[in-house]
C-alpha cells in the first residue's frame, strides 16, 4: 500500500502537527513481508522547521525500536543537521527551504537533510577537539552528528548540501 498526501500551507500532517508553509508526503510500502515507511517534508528555513524535523526523527527512532539513549542521539544528530541546513546552508533565507526525509527499514533508519545553500566541503571544517577550538561557542555540530550516527555522508547538490544520517538498528541494539 502506498499513501501519498501533499499538504497545502497551514494544514495538518498525518501525525497531527501543523505543517506551516510546508508540503509533506507520507508513504508506506510493503517489501518482502516487512514494513518500510518513508516520510518527506519540504519546510521553510526556520527554527520551527528544525523542531518539526527533530520531533519526526524522535518518533521514527522510537517506532524503529531504539533504546531511549539511542533515540536521544538520533534526535540530537538530526537537530544539528537541520540547524546547519537552516542557519549555515540557507542563512534563514525565506526564499529557500530544507528537505527532510526519513526512511525506516528493518535494518536501518535513514535520514536525509538537504538545504539550498552554497554547499559545504566537510574536509574544510576545523577540528573541534584542537586546542584552539576547545573554547569556541560553535563548530561541534558535524562532530556530534558523526559521533551519534553509524554513518554520515555528504553530497553536494546544485545548489546546496545533503547529509545522509544512518543508524543501523542491529548495531544500536547489540551495543548495549
Amino acid at each position: 500500500m502506498i499513501l501519498d498526501m501533499r499538504l497545502p500551507a497551514k494544514q495538518t500532517c498525518p501525525d497531527g502537527a501543523s505543517a506551516g508553509k510546508a508540503s509533506a508526503s507520507y508513504e508506506v510500502r510493503q517489501l518482502s513481508g516487512s514494513q518500510v515507511s518513508k516520510i518527506t517534508y519540504t519546510l521553510e528555513s526556520s527554527l520551527d522547521s528544525v523542531n518539526r524535523v527533530e520531533q519526526t526523527a524522535e518518533e521514527m527512532a522510537r517506532k524503529a525500536g531504539l533504546e531511549e539513549e539511542d533515540i536521544y542521539r538520533v534526535a540530537m544528530a538530526v537537530r544539528e543537521a537541520a540547524v546547519n541546513a537552516v542557519l549555515h546552508g540557507n542563512a534563514y533565507d525565506p526564499e529557500k527551504s530544507i528537505t527532510a526525509s526519513f526512511e525506516s527499514t528493518p535494518e536501518s533508519l535513514v535520514i536525509r537533510i538537504a538545504d539550498q545553500g552554497k554547499g559545504l566541503n566537510p574536509e574544510t571544517l576545523p577540528d573541534p577537539l584542537a586546542p584552539e577550538n576547545l573554547l569556541r561557542g560553535s563548530g561541534r555540530g558535524i562532530f556530534l552528528i558523526r559521533s551519534f550516527m553509524d554513518e554520515v555522508h555528504f553530497r553536494q547538490l546544485q545548489p546546496g548540501t545533503e547529509l545522509t544520517l544512518i543508524k543501523h538498528l542491529g548495531t544500536a541494539r547489540s551495543a548495549i
